[in-house]
C-alpha cells in the first residue's frame, strides 16, 4: 500500500478539534445528502455498476495506474472502514471523474494518491476527496492521511484541476518532496481545499504553480497553512482565495534551513494569518493582490462523491 514518509518539518500545527461541518460546506453538504440518498442501495458488492459509474469499496486494496493508462468513473466507497490507495507509475497517465464517499476511518496513515510522472505529462481531474478522514489518521501518529502524496522521484508534469479536498489529518496535496529529488512540477488549478492538517498546498519545485483556487480554514477544524513553499522553488501563485480565519499561516515560505521564492500574484489572503518567511524566503507580492478573500469552490470542481464519479459539474 502506498505510503506516505513525513519529511520533517519546521513546526507543527494544533487540532483545533475535528470538522463537525464547514461553514461553506452546508450548501455543498446538503447535495450530498440528496445524492447519498439517492445511490446509497447502490453501494453494495466488491465492484458494481452504478450508472454510468464503478463502486469500489474499500476493503485495503492498493490499485495502480500504470503508463498511459486512464483510471476514470470510480466512487470509493469509504463507509467499510477500510483503506484505498491509488499508485501511478511511468507517464502520461490520467485519472478522471473520482469520488469518495465517506471519511476514511481505517487508521491506516497512508497516502490515498501516491502520484508521480517518469517524465511525461500526466492530468488528476474532477475528484472529490471532500468528506476527509478522522482524526486517528492525524500526525500526532507520525503517519496523517495525506489526500496526494507527490513521490520524490516525479520528474514530469502534473495538471491537476477541479479536485476538492476537506479535513485532512495530514497535508491535502503533499507536493514538496520532488523539490529535492526528481525535479517534476505540479500546476494546481480550479481546486478547493479546506480544514487540513500541516497545510493544503505544499510544492518545492520551479514551474510548480497554484492558480484559480481557494483554501479556506475555519474554528472547526485542522488549521494548516494555506500554502506552503519548499526550497528550491520558484512557487507561483495566480488568482486564489486564501481565506484562513485567523488560523497559522496563509503563505508560508521555507522549511528546514532551506528559502524559497513565492511569487503572488491577483490573490486575496488572510492578513491575520499573514505571510512567514524564512531562511532567506522572500514572497513576492503583485498585481491586484489583497486582503479580503472569500474562499468558495470554483466552478466545475465537484461537491460530491457521486457528481464526481458522474462526471458532472
Amino acid at each position: 500500500m502506498a505510503q506516505n514518509p513525513r519529511t520533517s518539518e519546521t513546526d507543527t500545527t494544533p487540532t483545533t478539534g475535528r470538522n463537525s461541518g464547514l461553514s461553506r460546506r452546508n450548501y455543498v453538504q446538503s447535495i450530498a445528502a440528496v445524492a447519498t440518498a439517492a445511490t446509497s442501495l447502490g453501494l453494495v458488492g466488491s465492484a458494481s455498476a452504478q450508472d454510468d459509474y464503478e463502486v469500489i469499496e474499500a476493503s485495503g486494496q492498493s490499485i495502480t495506474v500504470a503508463d498511459g493508462e486512464s483510471w476514470e468513473n470510480k466512487l470509493i466507497d469509504m463507509t467499510t472502514g477500510q483503506d484505498v490507495s491509488i499508485t501511478t507509475t511511468g507517464s502520461d497517465w490520467t485519472i478522471r471523474n473520482v469520488g469518495f464517499h465517506g471519511r476514511n476511518e481505517s487508521g491506516a496513515g497512508t497516502a490515498t494518491f501516491a502520484i508521480s510522472d517518469a517524465g511525461g505529462e500526466s492530468t488528476i481531474e474532477n475528484v472529490y476527496l471532500g468528506d476527509g478522514s478522522d482524526d486517528r489518521n492525524g500526525s500526532s501518529t507520525g503517519h496523517g492521511q495525506t489526500a496526494f502524496w507527490v513521490n520524490p522521484d516525479h520528474a514530469g508534469h502534473i495538471d491537476m484541476q477541479n479536485v476538492n479536498i476537506q479535513g485532512f489529518a495530514d497535508n491535502a496535496v503533499y507536493g514538496s518532496a520532488p523539490g529535492n529529488g526528481g525535479g517534476g512540477t505540479i500546476h494546481i488549478d480550479s481546486c478547493f481545499a479546506a480544514n487540513c492538517y500541516v497545510s493544503h498546498f505544499r510544492l518545492a519545485t520551479e514551474g510548480s504553480k497554484v492558480t484559480n483556487s481557494s483554501i479556506l480554514v475555519d474554528d472547526e477544524g485542522y488549521a494548516g497553512r494555506g500554502i506552503w513553499a519548499w526550497a528550491p522553488g520558484t512557487i507561483e501563485v495566480e488568482n486564489c482565495q486564501i481565506e484562513m480565519n485567523g488560523n497559522h499561516t496563509a503563505i508560508d515560505a521555507g522549511a528546514n534551513g532551506q528559502g524559497t521564492q513565492v511569487v503572488v500574484a491577483d490573490t486575496d489572503y488572510d492578513e491575520q494569518a499573514g505571510i512567514a518567511e524564512h531562511a532567506g524566503s522572500n514572497v513576492q507580492l503583485e498585481g491586484d493582490t489583497g486582503t479580503d478573500p472569500e474562499a468558495i469552490i470554483p466552478d466545475g470542481t465537484p461537491t460530491s462523491a457521486e457528481a464526481a464519479a458522474a462526471g458532472d459539474d
